[in-house]
C-alpha cells in the first residue's frame, strides 16, 4: 500500500515509522538517505503536518501521531464551503445519513458514566435556554452530538462526524438560532438520551432522524 503514497516522506513513515510517538530522522538524514533534497522534504513535511499525519516540535522534532481522518476531511470541506456554502446542506445530508447508520451500534457500546454525561450536557444545555440572558447552547450541542458516537473505534466515521459540526461553525449555524427552534432541538435530545440511556435504540433512532428535519427546514 505505501507505493501508492505519492509523498516520499509518507511512504518512509509508514514503513518505518507508522507508530504514534515514534521519531522520524531529521531531514538532513532523511535527504541523504532517500536521495532527496531538504526543500522537497519540508514541502511533504508541511503536506503531512497539515493532514494531521505527523507532529513538528522544535526540540522533539519530528514524530508520527495516532490516525486522525479529520484534519484532511476538515481542510477539503471549509475549501468548498469557502467557495460554495451552499454545499453545507449537502455535507449536512452526509452527517445525517451516518449518524443514523451507525447509532445503534454506537450508543451500544457507552458505559453507564458515558450516558450520564450526555444526561449532564442536555441539563446545562437547557439552563442556558432558561437563563437571563439566554445563551445559545452551542458547545453542548456539539458534544453531545459528538459523545454518542465517541466509543465507535471507525476513526473514518469519527472524522466525518467531527468535520460536520466545523463547517456548522463555518456557516455560523452557532451564531443565532430562533428560541423556539432550540427549544424544540433540546426536547428532542433530551428524549434521545433518555432513550439510550433505557436502552431503547430503536426508539432513540426514530426520534434522531425526525429531528434532523429540524435542520433540514432551517438550512
Amino acid at each position: 500500500m505505501a507505493d501508492r503514497l505519492d509523498s516520499d516522506l509518507l511512504r518512509f513513515i509508514s514503513l518505518n515509522a507508522a507508530t504514534p510517538g515514534d521519531r522520524v530522522p531529521p531531514l538532513d538524514v532523511l535527504g541523504r538517505e532517500l536521495g532527496l533534497s531538504v526543500t522537497k522534504l519540508r514541502e511533504q513535511l508541511e503536506v503531512a503536518r497539515q493532514l494531521g499525519l505527523v507532529e513538528v516540535r522544535p526540540r522533539s522534532g519530528i514524530k508520527s501521531v495516532e490516525y486522525n481522518f479529520l484534519p484532511a476531511i476538515r481542510q477539503s470541506l471549509l475549501f468548498g464551503l469557502a467557495v460554495n456554502a451552499s454545499l453545507f446542506k449537502a455535507y449536512g445530508e452526509l452527517r445525517n445519513h451516518t449518524e443514523a447508520g451507525f447509532f445503534k451500534e454506537a450508543v451500544a457500546l457507552l458505559s453507564s458514566a458515558d450516558k450520564e454525561e450526555l444526561r449532564s450536557l442536555v441539563a446545562e444545555a437547557q439552563q442556558k435556554l432558561q437563563g437571563h440572558p439566554v445563551r445559545i447552547p452551542h458547545q453542548e450541542h456539539r458534544q453531545l452530538h459528538v459523545g454518542m458516537f465517541r466509543r465507535l473505534e471507525n476513526p473514518f466515521v469519527i472524522g466525518l462526524l467531527e468535520a460536520y459540526w466545523e463547517a456548522y461553525e463555518a456557516v455560523e449555524l452557532n451564531v443565532f438560532s430562533d428560541y423556539n427552534y432550540l427549544e424544540r432541538v433540546w426536547d428532542f435530545h433530551a428524549r434521545i438520551v433518555e432513550c439510550i440511556c433505557a436502552d431503547q435504540l430503536d426508539a432513540g433512532l426514530a426520534l434522531l432522524v425526525e429531528h434532523a428535519q429540524l435542520l433540514r427546514d432551517r438550512v
